[in-house]
This record gives C-alpha cells, sequence and structure tokens, in this order.
C-alpha cells in the first residue's frame, strides 16, 4: 500500500500499543504547563484513515476507551453520518468493548470523510465524559474513467485557414480525487492520418490545424476520435468523437459548359422562358460563393432579354421581357458573362472572364388583324335610301411575310337597316335609315368582326359609331285645325309641331295661303313665339263659320312648308268674353273634316257593329246547343232503334269503332254550361228537382253505381227533351225478342241453320262483315 495505508497502520499500532500499555485503556496525553506540575485532560484520537472499496467487512477501526472506568462498567456509542444519519449503517460499535468497525464498502467520491461523536455513559445512563469527535478520511483509489463532456464535438474552419488555427476545445473530467494522479489528464487524436491535419494540445485539449492546407472542393468533413487517459495518460481511457467542417470560400468562379447557345423565342410574346444557360461551378453549391450571376454585355439594345438564375441548378433562364416582333427583327446575338454573387477570395487563381454567345431566332407566329381607327366615327342621313353606302371599314395585316386574306362579318348581331361585306368590308345600309329621333342622341354603335385564315385563325373587333343625321323630312303642321273668337276684338292663337328636329324644326313661319278665298284679306297673322301665331281679323267679320288657308313653313334646309284649312268659328261674346253660339264652331269642326277621315270613322263604326251581331249570333247558338238533349238532336223514337252498347267495331280492319274516350272522359263530351244561363227546369217535374251539379262523375266502384242511375233518372226528369218523367224509360232497348235466346244458346247446338241473319244487312256499314259471314 502507499503513504496513507503506511499511516493508517502506524496509527492503528500506536493505538494498540496504547491500550496494551495502560490498564484503564484510555490514552493519556500530556499537556503543557507552568512549573512542574502536571494536568489530565481527556483523551483524543487523531483522524483514522480507510481505502475506498475495502472488500473485507466487517473491518474494525479502532477501539476507544475511557479512563474514568466505574465499578459497574462503561457502555460507549457513537452517532453521526453513516450511524444514525445518512447514509445508515456504514459504521458501528461495540458497546462494552468500544471497538468501531466499518460494515460496507466506501465510496469517496460519494463521501470523502465522516465526522462522528463518541460517547461514554455509566450503566446508568449518565455521561461520563464529554462527548469526543471521531474523524474517519477515506483514501481515493483510481476507480473512475475520464469523461467528456459531451460524446460528439462539433467545429467549423475555412478552407485554407494558417496553420496554428484555433478549431475547437474538448474537455474532459475525472471524478477521482483531482490532488493524485487518479485525474491527472492527457488529451490525443487516435488517427495518425488526421495527426498532419489537425493538432491536439495533450494537457488542455485544443484542436488547431497543422501546416497541411485546407480545401473544401477535395475534403468537406473531417471526423476525428479523441482520447482522454488519466494517471498522467498511463491509466484508464474514454474516447469521443469531433466532426470538423471545413467552410467554403468563394475560390473557385462560375464556367459556361458551352461556348455557344441556340434558342428560338415565340413572337408576341413576353414574360415566358426560351432557354437555359448550363455553367459550372467546384465551391459549395447553394452558397454565394456558388450562385451564378449573369449579364448581357452586347446585342440586347432594347433590353428584350432577362437572364435569372436558378437556384436549384445555377443554370441562367432566359427570357422575353418586351415581346418580339419577326416582321420587324428575326435573329438576335447576345453576348453574356458569367460570375458569383459574392466576390473571388485573393487567394484564388486567376482566371479569364467566364463569357458565351447566345443566338436567339425569333419564330413567326399569325398575329391578329387590327382595325386602324378604332372606334370609326361617320355620318349617314336619316331616311337614307338602301344601298347607301356609309364607309368601307377595313383592317389590316400585321403579318407582312404571310399571304393571307381577312373576311367581315358583324360581331353582334345589326340592325336590319345595316349590312357589311364580308369580302370588301364596305358597311351599307339594307333599309332605309330610321329617323335619329329612333336613336341614343342621335348616334347607333355597330360591332364589325375581321378574321384572317391562318393558323390558328385570328380575330379583331372595329366599332363604328354612325351618326344619323337629322334631314328635313317632315312639313310642320297645324294643331289644332280648329278654333272659336269673339267678333269684337277677339283674337286666336295658332300652333304648329315639326317631326323632324332642330334645326330642320321651328322657328315656324305662318302665312296666308296662296289659295286662299277673299275672306283671307280680312284676317291679319302676327308673329307670337318660335311656335305660334297670333290670328286677329281686320274690322268687322261677319258672324259665323269661316276657312282661312294657312301656311306654314319650317326652318330647314331646304325648308318644308304645309298649307291647311283652318275653321274659325266667329261668335258674339258676352260681357266676360264666353262665346254665346258653341253650335258654329262645332258644325265647323265637322265641315273641316276631309272625306277620307269621314270614311275611316263610318267604317269603323260599321265594323264595330258587324262584331257585335257576330258575338250575338255565336252566343244565341251556344245558347241553342245547351238547351238541346242528347237524345233531342234526333226525330227518331229512340225506342223503335237498336242502341249499341260497348261496341267494339268489325275487326281490326273496321277503323271506325266507337271512340271509348268518350265514356272515360264524360267532360269532353259534355262541355259544362255557361254560369250566366239558367238551366231548364221542366214543369211537369213532380217536385221541381234541380238538376244534378255538372259533371256527373262515373262510378269508382259497384258501390255507387245505383247513386249513378238514380242521378241519371233525376236528370231524365228534370230534362225537358225526353219523354216525360211517368214514362217507362228503356234502358238498353235492343228490339222485341230475340232470334238467338240466352248466351247459353251460343254453345247448345253446334248447327245455326235455323238462325235468320239477313237483319244484319240493315245494321248498317259496321255489321257489314258480320252479315257477309252469316248472311244468305
Amino acid at each position: 500500500m502507499g503513504a496513507p495505508s503506511s499511516l493508517v497502520a502506524f496509527l492503528l499500532a500506536m493505538l494498540w500499543a496504547q491500550d496494551v500499555g495502560c490498564s484503564a485503556g484510555v490514552l493519556h496525553l500530556r499537556r503543557q504547563k507552568a512549573g512542574t506540575g502536571r494536568v489530565k485532560r481527556a483523551w483524543v484520537i487523531p483522524p483514522i484513515s480507510v481505502s475506498e472499496n475495502h472488500k473485507r467487512i466487517p473491518h474494525l477501526l479502532v477501539q476507544i476507551k475511557s479512563d474514568k472506568q466505574q465499578p459497574g462498567g462503561v457502555i460507549y456509542s457513537i452517532k453521526g453520518p453513516g450511524v444514525d444519519e445518512e447514509p445508515r449503517g456504514v459504521f458501528s460499535i461495540d458497546k462494552l468493548t468500544g471497538k468501531v468497525f466499518l460494515n460496507t464498502m466506501l465510496d469517496r467520491e460519494k463521501n470523502d470523510h465522516f465526522r462522528l461523536k463518541a460517547f461514554a455513559l455509566d450503566l446508568g445512563g449518565v455521561t461520563l465524559e464529554d462527548p469526543t469527535d471521531l474523524e474517519i478520511v477515506v483514501m481515493d483509489q483510481n476507480d473512475n474513467r475520464p469523461l467528456f463532456q459531451q460524446d460528439v464535438f462539433s467545429a467549423h474552419v475555412v478552407e485554407g485557414a494558417a496553420p496554428g488555427t484555433f478549431v475547437m476545445k474538448a474537455e474532459a473530467t475525472d471524478a477521482d480525487d483531482p490532488e493524485t494522479d487518479n485525474a491527472a489528464l492527457r488529451y490525443s487524436i487516435l488517427e495518425p492520418a488526421l495527426k498532419g491535419v489537425f493538432e491536439m494540445d495533450e494537457l488542455s485539449g485544443e484542436i488547431r490545424t497543422a501546416p497541411v492546407r485546407l480545401d473544401r472542393e477535395v475534403v468537406g468533413v473531417y471526423n476525428l476520435t479523441l482520447q482522454a487517459a488519466d494517471m498522467s495518460g498511463e491509466g484508464l481511457t474514454t474516447t469521443a468523437s469531433a466532426v470538423i467542417y471545413v467552410d467554403d470560400i468563394n475560390d473557385n468562379p462560375p464556367e459556361f459548359s458551352a461556348k455557344e447557345f441556340l434558342l428560338e423565342a415565340p413572337e408576341n410574346k413576353e414574360g415566358v422562358a426560351i432557354g437555359r444557360l448550363m455553367v459550372q461551378d467546384k465551391d459549395l453549391p447553394g452558397s454565394p460563393n456558388w450562385l451564378a450571376k449573369f449579364t448581357i454585355l452586347e446585342g440586347d439594345p432594347e433590353g428584350a432579354f432577362a437572364i435569372q438564375t436558378d437556384p436549384q441548378t445555377n443554370d441562367g433562364i432566359v427570357s422575353l421581357v418586351k415581346a418580339l416582333d419577326h416582321e420587324r427583327r428575326d435573329y438576335f446575338e447576345l453576348l453574356v458573362s458569367v460570375q458569383n454573387q459574392s466576390p473571388l477570395e485573393l487567394s484564388a487563381p486567376k482566371a479569364a472572364r467566364a463569357l458565351a454567345t447566345v443566338r436567339v431566332r425569333v419564330l413567326d407566329a399569325n398575329e391578329a388583324p387590327f382595325f386602324r381607327e378604332n372606334p370609326w366615327r361617320g355620318k349617314v342621313d336619316e331616311g337614307a335610301p338602301p344601298g347607301t353606302e356609309i364607309t368601307i371599314y377595313r383592317a389590316s395585316d400585321p403579318d407582312t411575310h404571310q399571304v393571307q386574306e381577312l373576311r367581315y362579318s358583324q360581331a353582334l348581331s345589326l340592325d336590319s337597316w345595316l349590312q357589311v361585306n364580308p369580302e370588301s368590308g364596305l358597311v351599307s345600309t339594307r333599309q332605309t335609315v330610321p329617323p335619329r329621333a329612333a336613336f341614343p342622341e342621335g348616334w347607333y354603335t355597330a360591332q364589325i368582326l375581321a378574321w384572317d385564315n391562318g393558323s390558328p385563325t385570328l380575330t379583331a373587333t372595329g366599332t363604328l359609331s354612325i351618326e344619323v343625321v337629322e334631314v328635313n323630312d317632315h312639313a310642320p303642321r297645324l294643331r289644332p285645325g280648329a278654333g272659336e273668337l269673339c267678333q269684337q276684338g277677339g283674337s286666336l292663337l295658332l300652333s304648329a309641331t315639326d317631326l323632324d328636329l332642330a334645326p330642320h324644326a321651328e322657328p315656324f313661319l305662318f302665312r296666308f295661303g296662296t289659295s286662299g278665298t277673299p275672306l283671307a284679306h280680312n284676317w291679319s297673322l302676327s308673329h307670337a313665339n318660335a311656335t305660334h301665331a297670333l290670328l286677329q281679323p281686320q274690322g268687322e267679320v261677319a258672324e259665323g263659320l269661316h276657312i282661312l288657308p294657312i301656311l306654314i313653313t319650317d326652318s330647314g334646309q331646304p325648308p318644308r312648308e304645309r298649307e291647311q284649312l283652318l275653321n274659325v268659328s266667329v261668335c258674339a261674346c258676352n260681357e266676360e268674353g264666353a262665346c254665346q253660339a258653341r253650335a258654329a264652331a262645332v258644325v265647323g269642326t265637322v265641315a273641316g273634316l276631309s272625306f277620307g277621315a269621314l270614311m275611316v270613322i263610318l267604317s269603323s263604326a260599321a265594323l264595330l257593329l258587324v262584331l257585335v251581331l257576330l258575338v250575338a249570333g255565336l252566343e244565341h247558338s251556344r245558347r241553342r246547343a245547351f238547351h238541346k238533349s242528347l237524345l233531342g238532336s234526333s226525330q227518331d223514337d229512340f225506342r223503335d232503334n237498336v242502341l249499341n252498347y260497348n261496341e267494339q267495331g268489325g275487326g281490326e280492319e273496321d277503323q271506325d269503332a266507337y271512340d271509348i274516350n268518350q265514356l272515360r272522359n264524360p267532360d269532353l263530351l259534355f262541355p259544362p254550361p255557361s254560369p250566366r244561363i239558367k238551366p231548364p227546369l221542366r214543369k211537369d217535374h213532380p217536385y221541381s228537382y234541380s238538376l244534378p251539379q255538372y259533371p256527373r262523375r262515373v262510378p269508382a266502384g259497384p258501390s255507387d253505381i245505383e247513386d249513378f242511375i238514380s242521378e241519371g233518372l233525376e236528370a231524365a226528369d228534370a230534362d225537358p227533351g225526353v219523354p216525360p218523367y211517368d214514362t217507362a224509360l228503356i234502358y238498353d232497348y235492343e228490339g222485341d225478342g230475340s232470334a238467338g235466346g240466352s248466351l247459353s244458346s251460343i254453345l247448345s247446338s253446334l248447327e245455326d241453320d235455323d238462325q235468320d241473319y239477313d237483319y244484319l244487312h240493315e245494321w248498317g256499314p259496321r255489321f257489314r262483315r258480320l252479315a257477309e259471314l252469316y248472311g244468305q
């Protein structure tokens, strides 16, 4: 054992020697004092050393005795950590002999020493001496390996770093006593090949670069195995990993994969990619040292092209910024350079600037035609006759290198008065142009469609804005055509209207017509405003009706005029100025009507009278038809005729069979009577029953047949067209007797020679086939 073990043996020998030499078993220590006297003091036990991981258990550590031995004996005890405090049960003492024992293995890394208190008591539990401290020191053994602070260390270092550049520090710890060699650590790199790239300080654990130059393009990541050993490198060892990343610097410029690139660009398109320029760069992909930046040096003065970098592939994507025109320029030759987004390091090898030639051919595409004047504005006179040419609205085709034809049509439905020639684009009138007033603000807008015969077919839309010019095509008209005025100082205000619009309407010129009678010289016309004139008599005029020709002229170019007869009734007026004889004016108005107007009035009255008579006749006929009964139309006695029920015709050849739908839908056969007509009631009806409510419905089941027959009886009693109610009614009457007997007689005999079927010929065409089969 080492020095600690020798010290423990020495202390134990001293304690045992004292125990043997003293009869009381107490260690008597000398204490200095003044003079020659000596003072006795309490016993003291020096620290006791014991090695950790001691395997002989229990192990005697020390024996204590009190110098105050009593005749009845001494009881010994200890207290403190390891006895009655955590960790419990580590130490124990023989209460009679005072021997202290170690009961379990010790771990210095958990408890490096214990401080106990020893007690000496008599049998009655009385303390004989003051408690004494007992210190136990645990001696260290190399039982713990070094531990790195982490399993994997990582660090970064730029490529081309100078030798001795600090990279990282890897530290380890040892749980053993740091004052001994058990915790003296040494560091190292286990891979011999990497010792020339990195160096590790054996005392501090720092890793630095070696003289060998780092190149990321050669090795980008280094994986090292680190070792730490205690006992100054001769004891226990442990390992950890170190990952060192070499950071990239821009020491490699980009280069084009080819010197020339051939691309094709579509015509009339922008914002589309037309090709890629491939480059190569050895630096770290995705980093600014790797990403390329392209520049167009020559060949694009208008800035029609742009080159963007694809961040995934580092290719240059060539796109169109502006639309190209094949007819203007069909070929481009661009000179393009490339460099990194970050500048090159000064330590990078010098290289020429990377250049490439990009040749772009512009493809010819079919372009849509266009109208040079859009919208086109023009004029046409209202009332212009069909075939009037308005304009030739032609479109232009920008495809000068292609031979194409243009055709024209209406983009939307044109009005019926307008048309366009599909070949020439001539816009003309198909019908007479409507009046200007028919168009909003006098303007009409139409859209013309032009398309070429290229592939694909393209179209253009042009707008025609046609102003319908007002034309003086209506003469003004006098309103009204009659009036009355007082014989003494009276006047009449005349007005005129014109269907035309300005400037072909007012102001109007009023004057007397040339066909006037001498009476016109007794009157005067004076201008009131643009649309009115004042008629006044000159001197005395006779009372009664006066017919004056009035000539009205508008302001159009050329002007239009109309001559009308004005019926003026002159009457004597009372003091209030009211005419006393208005009958003359009414007669005068009628006299002023033309013959054509009178004919129109008379014709209208005659037509109205004819319509009234026609409606009255139809109503009368409908009433007669309603009063007629189903059996009343025939003058024959129904009892003398055969009634056919459920008739099914004469076989497939008979197409004139009875229509069974009349029985299924009685509403169609008997229309409901008019509510305005009171149903007739027979005078001989016994109880004056009213007719059943129309229509009668076919019974839905056998239980309704009785009600149906009762209703039929009541209807027959109330119908004046049938025999009296007290006459027996024959239902399904088919004549007197039956030559065939009952239905069972059909199968009673196979011979029918005694049967006479000649009467079948009298039954009509429906029984003709039956008569031919069974008749003579």
